[in-house]
């Protein structure tokens, strides 16, 4: 396993086990979303990009 796939796969544990939930960074602060409309979670973009990823191993087309 290479070193990108074992970042991938570390993103994605740490994502489905909640690290990077909402309330981990604004626990003390406002309840409602000061982000504008439209602004995406990067961390988001990154983590469905590596699912895309693991999938095309795991197809053998990359």
């Amino acid at each position: 396993m290479g070193i990108l796939e074992l970042l991938i796969v570390i993103l994605v544990i740490l994502w489905l086990l909640g690290y990077f939930g909402r309330g981990r960074f604004y626990a003390t602060g406002p309840s409602v979303s000061t982000v504008g409309v439209g602004s995406g979670n990067w961390l988001h973009i990154l983590l469905v990009v590596a699912v895309i990823l693991i999938i095309l191993r795991l197809l053998g087309l990359v």
